[in-house]
């Protein structure tokens, strides 16, 4: 008998130890607290004890709760389930609680008892990921309607091209194979086709971060990173749609800028899908180099050449798949190079692969206009681009001018 007490007192122990613990009377006035109760609930033992147990409900809880449980504990049967409540100083608390019916002799209610244990964080992490994804559809649902704005917006710019293109064509019978040109690349279908392309890459950085985001839902560091970074890609995504239309707006002008930071931004938005894909990416001379231009067109350009290299790449049986990118400077230009190890370019494509719907992949990979407007992005600030191929590989060259500030 001495040894079946001791037991019981060391599983009493255990539980009072491990566990936030309480005792009520058949009418709910608290009989015991364990120092776990009082060091959650903030009161101390002699100002719990006598009092009824509501002294930590919270007032947001609804009253329906403890009609069901005082009818479930009432009739005997044991209750479950997760409560929110309210500490001496106002702060508010989860607890999962199991409440045990304690029966005498006679089967009739003597206590009640209440094991409990803090899932405060657990509550509180999933109302911030209930709140991100709220955040998130409202953000998806802000660039939906932003789309459908600048859409209308691309029909009217696309009807006033036209106009405008009929009307050189009568005025110039030499131009009108470059109009004919331009009136099939502004067309709407043809710029929807290129908004798309460049949004593949941030489309599938998203799907990466909320499989990552869904992986790391209980790491708040880590969810808030991939939060944020998913933020920055959605509103890079709707910088696009601006960037195309401002290129073909003639009243756009040139500014001065870091090269530095069109290639930084375009390695931020592509960097996840690269290390993905096992891409390793090499900077070599990147000093702070000024030129004159239009920034986020040049941040396209570079953004479709690193896109066409990892393309090639990723479909190749190489132990290391390198992009390099190079920066060499004189008295007057920057020439930029982006090198691959693909295996080149076939010699007979390389005069070709600039020409406007020329491509090598599937019809559902491309357009075919990625390179042809990468070409005139580069003739329009005034430089030269050039494909080449290189020591087991394909480089792509770009020379501008330097700029003054």
């Amino acid at each position: 008998m001495v040894n079946v007490n001791l037991k019981l007192k060391q599983y009493q122990d255990a539980i009072d130890e491990s566990n936030i613990v309480s005792k009520t009377d058949v009418n709910g006035i608290i009989t015991f607290a364990n120092d776990e109760f009082c060091k959650i609930s903030g009161y101390n033992r002699n100002e719990l004890i006598g009092k009824n147990h509501n002294i930590i409900r919270h007032p947001d809880v609804e009253k329906s709760v403890f009609e069901n449980l005082w009818r479930t504990i009432l009739s005997k049967k044991v209750y479950k389930g997760i409560i929110k409540n309210r500490a001496k100083n106002g702060h508010e608390f989860y607890l999962n609680a199991t409440i045990i019916p304690i029966l005498d002799t006679n089967g009739d209610i003597e206590e009640f008892v209440a094991i409990r244990h803090d899932v405060t964080d657990v509550i509180l992490l999933n109302q911030k990921l209930l709140e991100t994804q709220t955040q998130l559809k409202n953000l998806n649902d802000s660039l939906e309607q932003r789309v459908a704005e600048q859409t209308k917006e691309l029909l009217n710019i696309n009807k006033n091209l036209h106009n405008i293109i009929d009307q050189e064509v009568r005025k110039n019978e030499e131009k009108s194979k470059f109009i004919f040109q331009q009136s099939r690349l502004v067309s709407m279908g043809e710029m929807i086709g290129n908004i798309a392309h460049q949004w593949r890459q941030p489309l599938n950085e998203l799907s990466i971060n909320l499989f990552t985001l869904k992986e790391n839902v209980s790491n708040s560091n880590k969810f808030e990173q991939i939060y944020n970074h998913s933020k920055t890609i959605i509103k890079s995504m709707s910088k696009t749609i601006d960037d195309f239309m401002n290129f073909f707006k003639a009243d756009k002008k040139r500014e001065v800028f870091l090269l530095k930071e069109s290639i930084d931004h375009a390695l931020f938005i592509t960097k996840r899908t690269l290390t993905n894909e096992n891409i390793q990416i090499k900077i070599s001379n990147l000093e702070d180099v000024y030129i004159l231009g239009y920034k986020s067109e040049l941040t396209q350009v570079i953004l479709n050449l690193i896109n066409n290299s990892k393309d090639v790449l990723k479909n190749l049986n190489k132990s290391e798949k390198i992009i390099e990118i190079k920066l060499n400077t004189d008295e007057n230009d920057i020439i930029l190079k982006i090198i691959d190890n693909s295996d080149g370019i076939k010699e007979e494509l390389l005069s070709k692969i600039f020409e406007p719907y020329f491509t090598t992949k599937h019809p559902s990979s491309g357009t075919g206009l990625g390179l042809y407007m990468s070409k005139m992005i580069i003739d329009g600030m005034g430089g030269s681009i050039k494909a080449i191929n290189v020591d087991n590989g394909a480089c792509f060259e770009i020379k501008l001018k330097k700029g003054n500030l």
